[in-house]
């Protein structure tokens, strides 16, 4: 078994000590640059449209230290020190700072931390879109009244269309906490619950994706296996199908999709997927891995390969975004957190900056006067740097690197401080100071107007480019001051 690390350390300096040769900053204008930031902020102005589209980007496991180095990371792959960098979403107007323990948890697991932000709703350890009634394994507390719905569910009702983007397993758990209900998260396959002896009639993920959210137009990812009969073999890797029910899911996905007369495509490799027109093609199903996709650094970008994460968010994107009701798109960068669980530095910051690639190409393609796009992560890691090295020092050192472990262990572990949540387009204000995390799940249904929110629709309009867009808010508030003194001095004429 390979060891990793209790507490990571990306980059460790004993003491006062240096880890590579000072170098000379570059000459900066710190007054100007303070300066140009504060004139910024004084001309920032809300935008308090209706959000007709909401795209939510995940970063598993993307805590601020895993921020603060991917953005020195890319700034040094660009020949600069690194640390002045800014990536794409830090240029966001709103930020704020998510609590991420769970109900029952200090620090959470992926499961909780994404119901919290799909749904709106902390529950506990292991569980997905489930309420703080069910624990982990219990079949029976899966009932109706304990089921959360999702911000998809929603969206849904609403008559937007919805997708799923990752480069984990569709049925992992981030991706998972979007759509499906189950008291424990290892349930992705029918088989998985009858090794375990789970007692009860509970429905795995994968079983639920298909028959209990058809609806999903776009759902794209990793996991063949989960979706496929054991009696099939995987002709990318000879892997056997893990469902022991003699369903194939994906014969059955088409069958639905079909039935709701959709133009659709089940793609497995970068050709097939390249080779599908969003203008064409109602849903998706992309299933590019027997398990997880691969790592950006690893990816095979040849015809048998498989798409990046930005690509798939681009064509969710057009795909989705023919309905002119509106849409969301959950977007997940999933192989930060298993970078990190593996100590390997380079392919957790290659991920991030993956996903800011992802994040970019989402803004290009889509309004900010309507496209509410908050990007956020579900948990961080304990993953830190330290000890005083010199601006620009190599913040890997080695491509292949594994942080040295001080306790032994499987697997590296979360870390339990708060993350970042930045965000931009209509609503976004609302992200703001220190929240719980069920709180984002909140400001995108009262942004979208659906859900809880769904009858709290009729607000005012604005254009959130406008200068005078904060002044008609004060001028408003001024005239009814003066409307309402003009009223008593009009009472106190009468009598």
């Amino acid at each position: 078994m390979a060891y990793r690390t209790l507490t990571s350390f990306l980059l460790v300096c004993v003491s006062y000590s240096l880890c590579q040769g000072q170098i000379d900053p570059p000459e900066t204008d710190w007054d100007k640059l303070a300066t140009d930031s504060l004139n910024k902020a004084l001309k920032q102005t809300y935008n308090t449209n209706l959000a007709k589209n909401i795209i939510l980007f995940i970063g598993d496991g993307m805590g601020v230290s895993t921020v603060t180095a991917a953005r020195i990371y890319k700034g040094q792959k660009q020949g600069h020190p690194g640390e002045e960098t800014i990536l794409k979403f830090e240029e966001f107007p709103h930020v704020a700072l998510s609590k991420t323990y769970g109900n029952d948890r200090q620090v959470p697991d992926s499961a909780q931390t994404a119901t919290a932000l799909m749904s709106g709703y902390k529950t506990n350890f292991y569980i997905v879109g489930f309420n703080d009634k069910v624990t982990e394994g219990n079949c029976s507390a899966e009932t109706e009244e304990n089921k959360l719905k999702s911000i998809l569910h929603h969206f849904n009702d609403a008559g937007r269309s919805t997708g799923v983007v990752t480069t984990a397993r569709l049925t992992h758990a981030t991706p998972a906490s979007s759509y499906a209900n189950s008291a424990n998260r290892d349930w992705e396959y029918d088989a998985i619950l009858r090794e375990t002896n789970v007692a009860g009639d509970c429905k795995d993920i994968a079983y639920q994706l298909v028959y209990d959210n058809s609806y999903i137009q776009v759902a794209m990812g990793g996991g063949r296996t989960r979706f496929l009969p054991n009696t099939t073999t995987d002709t990318e890797d000879g892997s056997k199908g893990k469902r022991t029910d003699g369903l194939n899911l994906v014969s059955e996905w088409q069958k639905k999709q079909n039935e709701k007369g959709r133009r659709n495509q089940y793609v497995t490799n970068k050709l097939e997927f390249e080779r599908i027109d969003p203008a064409t093609t109602d849903s998706v199903l992309g299933l590019f891995e027997s398990s997880h996709m691969q790592y950006e650094v690893d990816r095979n970008k040849a015809n048998d390969g498989e798409p990046s994460l930005e690509e798939m968010t681009e064509k969710a994107i057009k795909i989705l975004k023919k309905n002119t009701k509106g849409f969301f798109l959950l977007v997940e960068g999933g192989r930060i957190d298993h970078g990190h669980h593996d100590n390997t530095a380079k392919r957790a910051l290659e991920e991030v900056l993956t996903f800011e690639n992802a994040v970019r190409k989402a803004i290009k393609l889509t309004n900010q006067e309507e496209t509410l796009i908050i990007v956020t992560a579900d948990h961080s890691h304990v993953f830190s740097i330290g000890g005083y090295p010199y601006r620009g020092n190599d913040i890997l050192a080695s491509d292949n690197y594994v942080q040295q472990s001080a306790v032994p262990v499987a697997s590296e572990s979360h870390g339990g401080e708060d993350v970042p949540i930045f965000a931009m387009g209509p609503m976004s204000h609302l992200i703001h100071g220190v929240q719980e995390q069920h709180y984002v799940g909140h400001v995108m249904q009262f942004a979208a107007c659906v859900g809880k929110y769904s009858n709290n629709c009729d607000r005012k309009v604005t254009n959130p480019h406008s200068a005078s867009s904060a002044n008609e808010i004060q001028f408003s508030f001024l005239r009814m001051i003066i409307y309402g003194i003009l009223g008593v001095i009009h009472s106190m004429c009468l009598f």
